[in-house]
């Protein structure tokens, strides 16, 4: 079996691709390990959305403790958030 020729040059630049190359090819399903193709499946829209998205400025006093607890540190703030609102209600906008 003859050795296949590198896609790229010696100079870096990636050479065109000849229809052997094409014809040896193969799908991401078929290349990939399955491990891999697992983390690249997109979750999908979601049925009923669950959070809303919003913009919003806090002080950095405020984010920062949570930032510094890692991944997840939104959904924290958010159940701080809850816990609040258990014990307290929001002021009004006075107008």
């Amino acid at each position: 079996m003859p050795k296949s020729k590198p896609l790229v040059e010696d100079n870096g630049e990636v050479r065109e691709l000849s229809l052997r190359d094409m014809q040896h090819m193969q799908t991401a399903k078929k290349a990939l390990p399955t491990s891999l193709q697992a983390k690249l499946r997109s979750r999908g829209p979601q049925k009923a959305p669950t959070k809303e998205r919003v913009t919003i400025r806090l002080s950095p006093e405020v984010v920062q403790p949570f930032r510094q607890t890692g991944a997840g540190w939104q959904s924290r703030l958010d159940a701080a958030l809850k816990d609040w609102l258990r014990s307290h209600k929001p002021a009004s906008a006075s107008r």
